[in-house]
C-alpha cells in the first residue's frame, strides 16, 4: 500500500509535540526513519537540551531494528551513537528515507552535526518540514545535497512551523506561554486535579523555563512551592504579580534556594527572560492574553471543585492534541 509523504511526517511531528518546552534552549524536533518498503524503522524526537538530536536518536533505533545488534541500546551520548553507527552502519541505510520536522544541523556543537552523519551513513533521501533559520545550525541542507542526497523540502510545512513557533519566539523577544489544568467541568480548584504523570510533566518543564508568573491570590490561598522537585530539577525564578506587596514570607515558593522571587504589578520584568510559563487561571488568563503566545492545557476526566475557569468568548488552533495517561493535553494559540 503506497502511502503519503505526509503521514510519515505527521508521525515526526506528534512525537516532537511531547516535548515541546522540554529542550530549550533547543527547538522541539521529530524524525521518522522508512525502510524501502515503506515500512516504518523509527519515530523518535529530540528529549532535552544536550541530548541527541532527532535525527540521531532515530538512526539509533533503525539500526537496532535492521541488525538486533542491542549493543547501541545502551549508548545514550550523541557522540557515542554517531561513533557506532559509523564504525558499524554496513551501508544498511543506503535505501531508507528520513523524514524530519526541521532541517538537519550543519554544525558541531553539544553534539555532532546530524546533516554530515546522515551523508556517511549512505542516505539518499530526506524529505524536511521547516527550515533552519538559526545562524548557527543552518545549510544542513546544502551539506546533503553536495553529498547526492535528495532533499525535498516543506513537506508538512505549516505544521512543523507550528512546532518551531516556541524556539523562534525565544531566539527574538522570548516564548510566554499559558498553562492551566482543569476538570470536564471546568473547574480548577480544591486539590490535584490533574494526573501524576501531568504534573510530572509541568515539573520537568518549570526545570526548564527560566520564570514562572503566578498570580497573587493563589500564592496566599495555595501557598505553593512551586519547584521541579517530581523531576529532581532546578526551580525557576518567580513573577508574582500582584497590587499589594505584603506576603508571609513563610510560603515555601519565598524559601527555594538560589531563586529570585519578584513581587510586580506589571509584566516589565519578562523581558529579561526568554523562556517563560505562567500558570493561573481566568484572572491571569485576561491580564496576560496581550503577551501570550501559546497555551498550554492539562484536562483531567472528572468532574469536582467549585471555581470555573471563565474567560470571555476565545477561538483557538489546536496544535496538538494528546492523552497522556488520563488526561488530555493540548497545545494551542488563539486564533
Amino acid at each position: 500500500m503506497l502511502i503519503d509523504n505526509t503521514f510519515y511526517m505527521s508521525l515526526a511531528l506528534n512525537e516532537a509535540w511531547k516535548y515541546q518546552g522540554l529542550t530549550y534552549p533547543n527547538p522541539a524536533v521529530g524524525c521518522t526513519i522508512v525502510g524501502q518498503n515503506g515500512e516504518i524503522l523509527a519515530v523518535e524526537a529530540h528529549h532535552r537540551c544536550g541530548g541527541a538530536h532527532a535525527e540521531v536518536n532515530a538512526l539509533k533505533f533503525a539500526y537496532y531494528k535492521i541488525t538486533n545488534d542491542e549493543t547501541i541500546l545502551a549508548l545514550n551520548s550523541s557522540i557515542d551513537i554517531h561513533n557506532y553507527l559509523l564504525s558499524n552502519h554496513d551501508d544498511i541505510f543506503i535505501n531508507i528515507k528520513l523524514f524530519t520536522t526541521l532541517e538537519p544541523c550543519s554544525h558541531y556543537g553539544k553534539t555532532p552535526s546530524c546533516a554530515s552523519l546522515i551523508c556517511e551513513l549512505g542516505i539518499k533521501e530526506v524529505y524536511v518540514g521547516s527550515y533552519d533559520t538559526n545562524k548557527i545550525a543552518q545549510n544542513g541542507n546544502t551539506i546533503l545535497q553536495r553529498n547526492s542526497c535528495t532533499v525535498h523540502n516543506e513537506v508538512l510545512l505549516e505544521e512543523c512551523e507550528d512546532l518551531l513557533l516556541p524556539f523562534k519566539k525565544s531566539l527574538e523577544k522570548g516564548f510566554v506561554y499559558f498553562k492551566w489544568a482543569q476538570r470536564l467541568n471546568a473547574t480548577t480548584n480544591e486539590g490535584n486535579v490533574s494526573s501524576l504523570h501531568s504534573r510530572t510533566n509541568v515539573h520537568a518543564l518549570r526545570d526548564v523555563c527560566e520564570l514562572l508568573v503566578i498570580g497573587g491570590n493563589t500564592v496566599r490561598i495555595d501557598r505553593p512551592t512551586l519547584d521541579a522537585r517530581l523531576v529532581n530539577g532546578k526551580a525557576p525564578d518567580i513573577l508574582i504579580y500582584s497590587r499589594e506587596k505584603e506576603f508571609d514570607k513563610t510560603i515555601p515558593l519565598f524559601n527555594v534556594k538560589g531563586r529570585k522571587v519578584f513581587i510586580e504589578s506589571d509584566f516589565e520584568k519578562l523581558q529579561d527572560y526568554k523562556n517563560i510559563m505562567i500558570e493561573g487561571t481566568d484572572s491571569l488568563y485576561e491580564l496576560t492574553r496581550e503577551i501570550v503566545d501559546c497555551y498550554l492545557c492539562y484536562i483531567a476526566p472528572s468532574f469536582g471543585g467549585s471555581n470555573n475557569f471563565n474567560v470571555r468568548e476565545e477561538k483557538f488552533d489546536i496544535l496538538n492534541i494528546r492523552q497522556e495517561d488520563k488526561d488530555i493535553i493540548m497545545w494551542m494559540k488563539r486564533i
